[in-house]
């Protein structure tokens, strides 16, 4: 909306319309609305009222436009209508477009909708997207129905008509080469070259340059050429049934490749969908590959068969082919290596026929692709033993397993490696010796890799030295007995034999477990309980040598198996010799094993021989382990009072010896004692005789002293009192003379305080008053200037128009009602008629305008 003056007061008669403005004023006897339009100077009835303006009318300037609601009716002529109460006719809920045009106002009840706005400039490769929303005939006399679509495409100046409104505007797509617009039809329609489209049809625009789609187009997007190399082809899928561009029906579904000796590049029509771009698939002389449901010569793809491809060779993958295990090196067989072949279907091998399942096997140095009728089970190579090491061999047709050592050896076709299970404790124990030799063999380092054991090979275990390990062989249900150092090799059916020994103190069983068993010398240490014949109770630990006596056993497995028939032997030597010990201590006094512990002990274990001498072992017959010797490493009481009596005669032993100690100590110290006073005594009459000579010194120097004190203290007295009443003297004076200073001080400081202050209050006074000039003279320059320019800016023909603008309009309004003089009173007041009379013998009218406290006023 156009903004508009402030409107005047409507008790204002007189209203100045200038050149190009106008009014709105309303007659309140007919409720009429007119339009009154500058220059003039409007003079308002008592029954009139300016409901607007005075308001500057509107100027359209070229290339501009603005819009009317509720427009003003006209003639042919271009003349306004009134209707018979003399209001302007109005084409209410109207528009009406007002181009460039001489300034006109606005009627009453017409709006401005829209402002002066400037004309929209289409520029080049540009359009206007038109809607119509009224049923009209154009320039051109074409008919447009409401909601009909059309393009108003630059270079042009868009002038706006009522029935239009524009939707949006369009810029141009640009096409560049290689490069198509896909379009979808919007409603039926032809398109730029003439074809008739339905709608949601789409087609492809591949001409280069700027394209502006049409009213009922649509840009779905914009579509590049796909450009294919020699390595590169396009994988395509027909969404209908349609003739592509190379002239072949392309059915629904129907899949293909594009290459590069059918087009150099392709843009993908609507009806095809890009699957991808398939690469070139390049065989070298050392590879191949099998292909999966391949196509023949007409491209119908053969389901179910399969094609071998040899390298060297380049080509394209078919959309519904694929390939089996991708691209294969050919198999290149050293001379110690093989395949293993199967057959997956009936075929002829030269002359051999090969029947499904049949297995083979064929050995290097060869180069071998195997048919599509062939399947590569695995491929063998030579596995190289040395005397030491060894694998299992099981047949898969008879299964049989046996172990092979010593030799470099292949599998063939019946025969695969065996896993040979053990025990988890034997596991665990063959575990713990690798990792024992590891750390030897590495020690110093970080650590050592510990692998888990391949079950394959033959497990091996080394024999320490002085020691023997027992192996079962579960299918001829017989041992044999390996003596360390070697190496022991386990056959398929053989197992170790697993040792539990008893260990710690005392001895508990199970706590050792180990796979050899040492022959010893050795020693083992138990803790035992015993009880004498007095119920003393004592609590023994032992230590036994021992060892295996293997004298005489040779080779003989029987003899060396009963190295192993007894599982714990510790656990049952001890158990033996903890029994004979408890026999023999139990017939004796504490007392007696307390001197004889040794002797008892060892007589209890060993016993006696035929010269009442005790033995020098205790043989165990079962096992041939032989006990050589006991060492008592403690004995102790397990009864509190035993031990409470052991600690008393423990304490009293030591108090005696520390009483002959302490009675030897005082002897000695009395002696140093008598020693020490007799010196003191001498020190002390010497120290007395030299202190008497002092005594008689300090006598001598205390009445010389004296004298001097009683002559001297008298002397200094007096002198004392002089100089006191001199410096007392001294001081008064000097007192005076500065209390003189400081009285003339403190008046010259004062006289200077208020010199000092009586100059400011000049100063600021004297620039006070200057201010104060000054700005009285500026004020007045500034009045005087004001008052000239107003009075050059308003003009004296204007100012004298001003001043007698009163008594002029009083005179007209006067001379327009044919009065010379009137008066006009209530009664009320008293009127001096004798000078009115004098003023109407004098023929001048002097009109006059008074108001009295009553309701009747002077009007003018």
């Amino acid at each position: 909306m156009a903004s508009k003056k402030p409107q005047h007061n409507n008790d204002d008669t007189l209203f100045r319309i200038p050149p190009y403005h106008y009014l709105h004023e309303l007659d309140q006897n007919s409720n009429v609305t007119s339009l009154q339009v500058g220059p003039q100077t409007f003079i308002r009835q008592d029954h009139v009222r300016v409901i607007s303006g005075p308001e500057k009318m509107i100027t359209v300037p070229p290339r501009h436009y603005c819009v009317i609601e509720n427009p003003v009716m006209r003639n042919k002529d271009g003349a306004v209508l009134f209707d018979t109460a003399g209001q302007v006719r109005l084409l209410h809920a109207d528009q009406e477009i007002r181009l460039a045009q001489d300034p006109f106002p606005l009627y009453p009840g017409e709006v401005l909708k829209q402002g002066v706005t400037a004309l929209k400039v289409v520029p080049a490769n540009t359009a206007l997207r038109l809607r119509a929303v009224f049923d009209f005939e154009d320039s051109n006399g074409e008919k447009r129905t409401a909601g009909d679509q059309w393009l108003f495409e630059g270079p042009g100046t868009y002038i706006p008509r009522k029935e239009v409104v524009v939707d949006e505007t369009i810029r141009a797509t640009v096409v560049r080469p290689n490069q198509a617009i896909k379009l979808r039809a919007s409603k039926e329609c032809l398109d730029k070259e003439g074809v008739a489209r339905v709608t949601g049809e789409e087609w492809l625009w591949k001409k280069t340059g700027a394209y502006i789609p049409g009213a009922y187009e649509e840009v779905v997007e914009l579509v590049n050429a796909y450009v294919l190399t020699e390595k590169k082809a396009l994988h395509l899928r027909s969404l209908r049934t349609f003739t592509d561009d190379f002239g072949v029906e392309r059915k629904n579904g129907e899949e293909w490749l594009i290459k590069m000796s059918d087009t150099e590049m392709h843009i993908p029509s609507v009806y095809e969908e890009v699957v991808g771009v398939i690469p070139i698939t390049t065989l070298t002389n050392r590879q191949y590959c099998v292909i999966l449901d391949p196509v023949d010569k007409d491209g119908h793809p053969q389901l179910g068969r399969k094609k071998l491809v040899k390298g060297e060779k380049s080509f394209f993958i078919m959309p519904c082919e694929k390939l089996e295990k991708g691209i294969q090196n050919i198999y290149v067989l050293g001379e110690e290596e093989g395949l293993i072949l199967r057959a997956s279907e009936t075929f002829m091998d030269g002359e051999v026929e090969k029947k499904p399942g049949d297995r083979w096997m064929i050995r290097g140095p060869a180069e071998y692709v195997p048919p599509v009728q062939v399947e590569v089970v695995t491929k063998r190579k030579a596995i190289p033993l040395d005397e030491n090491e060894g694998i299992y061999v099981r047949n898969i047709k008879t299964g049989k397993v046996r172990a092979i050592a010593g030799e470099t050896y292949m599998l063939n076709q019946e025969e695969e490696l065996w896993a040979k299970e053990l025990l988890p404790g034997v596991e665990t124990l063959l575990e713990l010796e690798r990792d024992a030799l590891a750390d030897r063999a590495l020690r110093g380092k970080a650590g050592s890799d510990s692998k888990p054991r391949d079950k394959t090979k033959v497990v091996t275990f080394r024999v320490p030295h002085n020691a023997a390990v027992q192996i079962y062989d579960y299918k001829e249900k017989a041992a044999r007995v390996v003596f360390g150092p070697e190496l022991v090799m386990l056959y398929p059916e053989e197992q170790f034999t697993q040792l539990a020994l008893s260990g710690g103190k005392p001895k508990k069983p199970n706590m050792i477990r180990s796979l050899c068993l040492l022959l010893g010398p050795d020693f083992c240490t138990d803790v035992i309980t015993v009880e004498t014949a007095d119920h003393a109770r004592l609590q023994l630990q032992l230590s036994y040598n021992w060892h295996f006596d293997t004298v005489g056993i040779g080779k003989s497995n029987e003899a060396a198996a009963q190295l192993f028939s007894v599982p714990d032997f510790v656990g049952d030597a001890c158990k033996a010799i903890a029994s004979r010990v408890r026999g023999a201590v139990a017939s004796v006094q504490f007392d007696d094993f307390h001197k004889n512990s040794a002797k008892i002990i060892r007589s209890s274990v060993f016993g006696f021989d035929e010269n009442m001498k005790v033995r020098d072992t205790f043989v165990f017959p079962q096992n041939r382990l032989q006990v050589t010797s006991i060492d008592i490493q403690a004995v102790e009481p397990v009864d509190q009072r035993t031990r409470d009596s052991l600690q008393k005669s423990v304490q009293l032993a030591i108090e005696i010896t520390t009483n002959s100690q302490e009675a030897a100590a005082r002897h000695e110290a009395e002696r140093l004692e008598q020693g020490a006073k007799g010196r003191l005594e001498r020190q002390k009459l010497s120290d007395e005789a030299e202190a008497e000579k002092s005594r008689t010194e300090l006598l001598l120097l205390q009445a010389n002293s004296a004298a001097v004190e009683s002559t001297g203290q008298a002397k200094a007295e007096a002198q004392s009192r002089a100089e006191a009443a001199r410096i007392e003297g001294e001081a008064a004076v000097e007192q005076a003379r500065l209390k003189g200073q400081a009285t003339t001080i403190e008046a010259e400081s004062e006289l200077n305080r208020l010199t000092q202050a009586r100059d400011a209050e000049l100063k600021y006074l004297r620039e006070q008053n200057d201010m104060e000039i000054t700005k009285t003279r500026e004020m007045a320059a500034i009045e005087t200037s004001k008052f000239k320019n107003m009075v050059d800016a308003i003009g004296a023909p204007t100012i004298q128009a001003i001043a007698t603008a009163g008594p002029d309009m009083q005179v007209k309004l006067l001379q327009s009602l044919g009065l010379k003089t009137t008066l006009i009173t209530d009664g009320n007041s008293p009127i001096n008629l004798f000078n009115t009379a004098a003023g109407l013998i004098g023929g001048a009218v002097v009109p006059s305008r008074r108001r009295h406290n009553t309701d009747t006023d002077l009007e003018e």
